[in-house]
């Protein structure tokens, strides 16, 4: 199950950008647990110098400092690698709507960049990561790949576009593309600070400290929380997939529905605290909605995840009691 039975050749080198960030520094942890290389591309906006730390001693780890926007800095990125797991960008729907070209010039260029160096560079397989914004208003559940809606902001319109860039390196360039679209994702090393942080950390270390956390919108909103373990056995199978698969993109999920109330009711309990939440107006460019078909991922990919929400929850909960 999950990662455990996933094998490379020796001395496979991968290219995780945004390796500092959240994802990216968790699939540089488990890739050089499993014995193999990893060069980290990061220009530490949003990721975390502490998290390039943790693995500066060890010998098959190698960290760029380096920005996405700049062509040749994606060039030299790629040169002897085997397989880029691309997870450099900068998230949150309500930041882009207040920058729409920055957005556009990372999140877009940026990836277009990297795309094009990888195939100068004869990678074998490009990973990279969508989001479940693409799905826009489209308003049926689950949702389903190939059924999107009217996109609902720039951030969401980024990953769209990534992912018709994608496939155009698979059909013109020889590309291998494998798109992830990320529902929710949480856990270890998520940050919980700052105006645009994750709900999850974010009420967790609001509870921990003692302070009333606030709900954007009643709390009836649900969503398909997905625990960080089953994101990183996605982009390692991703890199053994299938040429036939290449060119698509695919739910990356748990495949269940949590209420946001529920969630927040269920860390005051696991926390031991009995805090009422404070309510505010609903986030511009939510969806109110949504959870993942993973069958699509599961056939083409042996996306196969075994990390519930029960499961996964619970093992956040107490990595940040140890790290707050």
């Amino acid at each position: 199950m999950g990662y455990a039975e996933v094998r490379f050749p020796e001395n496979t080198l991968f290219l995780v950008t945004g390796g500092a960030g959240f994802i990216g520094s968790n699939l540089c942890e488990v890739i050089l647990k499993l014995g193999y290389k990893v060069r980290c591309l990061d220009d530490l906006s949003t990721g975390k110098q502490a998290n390039v730390d943790l693995f500066k001693d060890n010998p098959n780890y190698m960290f760029v400092k380096g920005d996405i926007k700049d062509f040749d800095t994606c060039m030299n990125a790629c040169k002897g690698v085997d397989f880029v797991l691309n997870q450099a960008a900068w998230g949150s729907v309500p930041r882009s709507i207040e920058m729409p070209l920055f957005y556009c010039a990372n999140n877009i260029t940026g990836t277009l960049n990297m795309l094009e160096a990888a195939g100068q560079n004869g990678i074998k397989k490009f990973v990279y990561a969508s989001s479940s914004s693409v799905y826009g208003d489209e308003p049926n559940l689950p949702k389903t790949e190939g059924r999107e809606g009217n996109l609902l902001s720039p951030y969401a319109l980024t990953k769209r576009a990534d992912e018709e860039w994608a496939k155009q390196y698979t059909r013109h360039y020889g590309l291998d593309t494998y798109g992830l679209r990320y529902f929710n994702v949480f856990g270890r090393r998520q940050d919980p600070n700052g105006v645009y942080a994750a709900v999850i950390p974010k009420f967790i270390k609001q509870l921990l400290a003692g302070e009333t956390p606030i709900i954007n919108g009643d709390g009836k909103q649900s969503r398909d929380f997905t625990y960080i373990e089953n994101v990183i056995e996605a982009n390692l199978k991703a890199c053994l997939a299938p040429h036939e698969a290449a060119g698509n993109a695919f739910n990356i999920a748990y495949g269940g529905r949590e209420y946001l109330i529920d969630i927040y009711y269920g860390l005051t309990k696991s926390l031991g605290v009995n805090v009422e939440p404070k309510f505010g107006p609903d986030r511009a460019g939510d969806i109110k909605h949504s959870n993942a078909d993973i069958s699509k991922a599961k056939r083409l990919l042996g996306y196969n995840p075994d990390w519930s929400f029960e499961r996964g929850i619970a093992a956040a909960i107490e990595w940040y009691k140890k790290n707050l």
